[in-house]
This record gives structure tokens, C-alpha cells and sequence, in this order.
């Protein structure tokens, strides 16, 4: 029996395979005819670019515009992906042609336990248009952009705050610590209630959402050879989401028959049964449910902790730049009291360093993946019907044309015009663009600015060796997380 399982593991891999040929054989085709977008290296049969890719792509994909222009293809295994490059092509292409080019793909986790295209990030068309809408407004309800979700947030940067205490000037690594905080603040949203760090349902949450993101080029490379799906590490993989998935049903089981001004979960249940009893037709059921909560709380966590661990990461490496966000802490506020969301106006050098920040360390450089669900065309290049399409957000965000020529320095005084007021240039997007702009982009400002003023007032950030910080460098994944580095953190004293 056993010879026979592996011998038919060989006819399988093997019919995929040539399927795998015809597919790519029909690309190069497409390819030939309809002028799609040009690739930089000949691609490898089955294969595509996937063995020419490095492990860090973003270098590559800077020196791939510069060989074939604005607009270039790769082929990852047979499925054609086009990268869009300049701010006013992807502006062109991902906002004033919203209607063609925001449908997503659907990732292989999701096609195998038969729940694709649900919730908020994956879905496309009339059941994602309604799964946002309900999303925002219930959001909005609980205080996205208002003084109600600042009241929240900063409740829970005292506790932060008072963590970090604790290490009282030995060296940390505050990522986990981060983690654990500002994935409290989207948890007391989605189901009413915080939890204590050291909670046992909420580390081992935390744990799995780490597990999956730092998986995230496995998963990219059984999405495109779908045969891989037979290996362990598959598996491995799908048990990773369903006990995420199991975590969080046990969230709405105990939170779904709350009072729905308590949290999103008893809100969108009301909402969905007051559309079924008055005969709405509506996608609102358990599954697009689970599944927003899914993406709320992995969206909700790891961009706003990365952001902060590279705000940090730059502070430690421009002691300049913290000593004079810490002197406007210092004018502005005080050391009486805690800095609130109506200081922000006050705080322009805080609020500069933020966005340079977010411009510099870039995190999510390739933004959103769409899908072409009918053939278009781009600058008289064909987009075939099925392609991948993504903006390339480091083609602005480090675009020294736009920035100037120290685009790869940390300068947030760029970020500030000749009166002393806070530059919006347009071409800032570190949230994408275009109708999948980040759901959360008002509540992640809200936290930037209530946890890093906090910080700044409360710590002096320094590196471990004086005169020796941490470097720069990232690992790349799902997001730019910077390596993992240590720190002291030294109450000022304010007597």
C-alpha cells in the first residue's frame, strides 16, 4: 500500500506538471498576441520567475523598472503577475479605474476548507462591497476618526506604558510587548472586552498570527503550484488558520448575544438579522462573519506594532530627531499630564517623524494583490483575463524625484513646509489606494500618535551599547519587520 500511495503521488505530480506545460505554453502565447507587459528575464517553464526571484524582491523589482519601464510582468509559475510602478500609473490604473482593478485572488487556504472569497480582505465584488460598508459603519459607530476610540486607545497605552516600566532600563526587545497591546485595542472593539497580556486564549492567539505571517512566502508558493498542497508543510499551514479561526468562533459564540453598542460582533449580528427580517437579500451570514473578524484582527495588529518597532528602531538611530520631538512633547504638554488626541495638532515634528516613518520603513511594499477578473488593457499593454495585478508602493514611497535626493535618509523635517505646518503631499500612501485602502487607516493614525507621543514623554529611548544602535535591516515578508533589536527605555525625570 505504501509503494502504491507513492506511486501515485508520481502520477499526480506528474499530470499536474504537464498541465502546468499547456497552461504556461498558452501564457507564452497570450503573451505573443496580446502584448502583455514585458518581463525582465526570460521566464522558466512551470517554474515562471519563481527561481530567478531572490529573497529579498525589492531591490530586484527597483531594478527591473529601471530595465523595463513603469508597467513589467513576472511569471509565478504560470500565473501572470503585472507590477505597476510611478504614483500617477498606479493612481491611474488602482483609483481612477476602481471598478477594473479591485477584485482579489483566491489564496489556496481558503479554496481548501471551502469558505473562499469571505470577509473583508479577500473577497471581491457586490459581497465585499457590503461586507465593507457594513464593516465602516459599524466601525464608525464604535469611534474610528472619533475622541471615543482615543479614549480606548489610551487606556491601553497606560497599561503598555506600564510594562515597559517594569524592565526599568534593562534591555528589551519591546515586539512582543507591542503586539500584545495593540492587538488588545482591536480585541476590545471586535468583542467588547480586553484581555490580560499574560492570558492564555490571547497568547496563544497572538502566536498563531505571528506563525502565519512569517509563513506567508510558503503560502505564496503553494497558491501558485497548487501541488504542493500534498507536502506536510501544507498542512501545516491550513491547521495554522483553523485554530485561529477556532479562537475567534469562540469569540463570537460568547459574544454574539451582547448588547450591540458593546462590539462589532453583536453589532453585525443585529444588522444582518434586521436585513433577513425585512426580506434584504444580503451576503451577512456566520461564515463572512468569522471571517471579518479574522481580518480585522490580523490587520488590526501586526502593521501598527511594525510601525512602532521602526519608529523606535529610527529614534535609536537619530537621538537628534527624539531629543526634539521630546522638546515639543515638552513645550506643548508637559510632564502633568498624558498627551491626548487633541494635541496632535500641536505635535507637527511628532506627527512628521510619524510619516516619515511609515514613507522610509515602507512595510507593506507590495500592497494589495488584485485580480483581472476580465481582460483590460494598461498604456496599450494587455492585462489578460486571471492576471495578478499590484502597485509597487516603494516606486513612490522612496522615489527620490518626489522626495529629493535623500529619500533613503530619515528626515521628517520633509514632511513640514516653510510656515511650520505639516505637509500632505499626495503622493504619501503607505495605506494603498484606490477602494482597497486599509480599512483601518484612521484608527492606526489614532494609535501612532497616542502610543509614540506617550513614549517619547514618558522614556528615553537608547540603544543597548552607547553610541552603537541597533541596525536597520529588515526581514522580508508579508510586512517590513525590522530584525529583532534590543533597547533601554529610562524614565525621564520630570521633577
Amino acid at each position: 500500500m505504501k509503494f502504491h500511495f507513492k506511486t501515485m503521488d508520481f502520477i499526480t505530480l506528474g499530470l499536474i506538471s504537464f498541465t502546468s506545460l499547456l497552461v504556461y505554453a498558452y501564457y507564452r502565447f497570450l503573451k505573443k498576441t496580446l502584448n502583455v507587459p514585458p518581463c525582465p528575464v526570460r521566464p522558466w517553464p512551470v517554474v515562471g520567475h519563481l527561481l530567478i526571484l531572490k529573497a529579498d524582491q525589492r531591490p530586484q523589482f527597483k531594478q527591473w523598472r529601471e530595465q523595463c519601464g513603469d508597467i513589467f510582468s513576472i511569471y509565478l509559475g504560470s500565473k501572470l503577475l503585472v507590477v505597476i510602478n510611478d504614483f500617477e500609473l498606479i493612481k491611474e490604473t488602482f483609483v481612477k479605474r476602481a471598478d477594473d482593478f479591485s477584485d482579489r485572488p483566491i489564496i489556496f487556504i481558503d479554496e481548501d476548507m471551502g469558505d473562499q472569497g469571505r470577509g473583508l480582505a479577500f473577497s471581491s465584488g457586490q459581497l465585499w462591497k457590503e461586507q465593507r460598508s457594513v464593516a465602516l459603519s459599524i466601525l464608525r459607530k464604535f469611534g474610528f476618526g472619533k475622541n471615543i476610540l482615543a479614549e480606548r486607545i489610551q487606556d491601553e497605552v497606560s497599561h503598555y506604558l506600564d510594562q515597559l516600566k517594569d524592565y526599568d532600563g534593562k534591555p528589551v526587545d519591546i515586539k512582543r510587548i507591542t503586539t500584545e497591546s495593540t492587538a488588545n485595542i482591536i480585541c476590545s472593539i471586535v468583542i467588547g472586552n480586553r484581555f490580560d497580556y499574560n492570558d492564555p486564549t490571547f497568547r496563544k492567539l497572538l502566536t498563531e498570527i505571528e506563525i502565519l505571517f512569517s509563513s506567508n512566502k510558503q503560502a505564496a508558493v503553494i497558491t501558485f503550484f497548487p501541488f504542493l498542497k500534498y507536502l506536510p508543510g501544507h498542512q501545516k499551514l491550513v491547521q495554522n488558520v483553523k485554530s485561529i479561526l477556532n479562537i475567534e468562533q469562540d469569540f463570537i459564540v460568547k459574544s454574539k448575544d451582547k448588547d450591540p453598542e458593546d462590539n462589532f460582533i453583536a453589532s453585525y449580528v443585529a444588522e444582518r438579522d434586521s436585513r433577513i427580517a425585512s426580506g434584504e437579500t444580503t451576503t451577512m451570514n456566520e461564515m463572512n462573519l468569522l471571517k471579518s473578524v479574522f481580518d480585522l484582527i490580523n490587520g488590526g495588529t501586526e502593521t501598527t506594532t511594525t510601525t512602532i518597532c521602526w519608529f523606535v528602531l529610527y529614534m535609536l538611530n537619530y537621538p537628534q530627531v527624539q531629543k526634539k520631538i521630546y522638546d515639543e512633547i515638552n513645550t506643548h504638554i508637559g510632564s502633568g499630564r498624558v498627551p491626548s488626541i487633541q494635541d496632535r495638532p500641536k505635535l507637527v515634528y511628532l506627527n512628521a517623524a510619524i510619516k516619515e516613518t511609515q514613507r522610509l520603513a515602507s512595510i507593506v511594499p507590495q500592497s494589495v494583490i488584485r485580480i483581472c477578473s476580465k481582460t483590460q488593457t494598461i498604456r496599450n499593454y494587455t492585462i489578460p483575463e486571471g492576471s495578478l495585478i499590484v502597485p509597487n508602493l516603494d516606486s513612490v514611497l522612496l522615489d527620490k524625484n518626489i522626495w529629493g535626493s535623500d529619500a533613503d535618509v530619515f528626515n521628517p523635517d520633509r514632511f513640514i513646509d516653510a510656515k511650520g505646518q505639516l505637509k500632505k503631499p499626495e503622493e504619501f500612501i503607505p495605506f494603498g489606494v484606490g477602494r482597497r485602502v486599509c480599512l483601518g487607516e484612521s484608527m492606526a493614525k489614532t494609535e501612532l500618535f497616542l502610543y509614540l507621543s506617550s513614549l517619547i514623554q514618558r522614556f528615553h529611548l537608547l540603544p543597548v551599547h552607547p553610541d552603537q544602535p541597533p541596525p536597520m535591516d529588515y526581514i522580508y515578508g508579508l510586512t517590513m519587520i525590522p530584525k529583532p533589536y534590543q533597547l533601554k527605555l529610562i524614565e525621564r525625570n520630570h521633577n
